[in-house]
């Protein structure tokens, strides 16, 4: 049996109507005002929440909706303290049910939604920039890029990205560490993706 890893996701229930489509700045904010020591660690990040598509200037929440934390498993108690409070996004409120751990399994093929990118990089800047880093990390994988996309709320941009070809070692070196900056912002944390096929969606 495999040691556990280092790192671990930590879902939460929310619940509320809709939240402001651009809303990760603000929502890392008020997670922040709860768990101060979360934006010190390293590795640890809040993964996209999964909203309604659309143009408009609101997004629906659906009743799977999770606000996950993916943090160093001796920290996922003290994230506890999120369970029912309610956090100010913008000019909506999220209320915050039970946590509920999930360990991370490693998986042939990964998918971040958004991997942060210098201002205009193109996408083959950002594929050697995404190369370096996995050299950087003894990773060897084929990198696919997905859609450019930009976060409107602060000007924000980067591109999905799919990493296939992972062995089990490197799979979980990759969910443990993400690529690039922006964590708690959702940017480079990758989840498991069952196939290398197109990539990328709206945010």
């Amino acid at each position: 049996m495999n040691a556990p890893t280092a790192m671990l996701d930590v879902g939460f229930a929310v619940t509320g109507p809709a939240l402001p489509r651009d809303h990760r700045r603000a929502l890392a904010a008020s997670i922040d005002r709860v768990l101060p020591w979360l934006a010190g660690l390293q590795g640890a990040g809040v993964h996209r929440l999964n909203v309604s598509a659309g143009a408009g200037p609101m997004a629906l929440l659906s009743k799977r909706t999770r606000l996950t934390l993916r943090l160093p498993r001796e920290r996922a108690a003290d994230a506890e303290a999120l369970t029912g409070q309610t956090l100010t996004v913008g000019s909506a409120c999220l209320q915050v049910g039970a946590p509920q751990a999930r360990e991370l399994l490693p998986w042939g093929t990964l998918y971040a939604h958004l991997v942060a990118a210098e201002d205009g990089c193109d996408e083959r800047g950002f594929l050697d920039s995404v190369a370096a880093e996995l050299v950087a990390l003894g990773v060897r994988a084929r990198a696919i890029c997905g859609r450019r996309q930009l976060l409107l709320d602060d000007g924000l941009q980067g591109f999905s990205l799919m990493l296939d070809g992972l062995g089990e070692p490197d799979s979980l070196r990759i969910l443990e560490t993400g690529i690039g900056p922006h964590r708690r912002l959702g940017c480079g944390l990758f989840v498991p993706h069952k196939s290398a096929a197109a990539v990328g969606t709206p945010p």
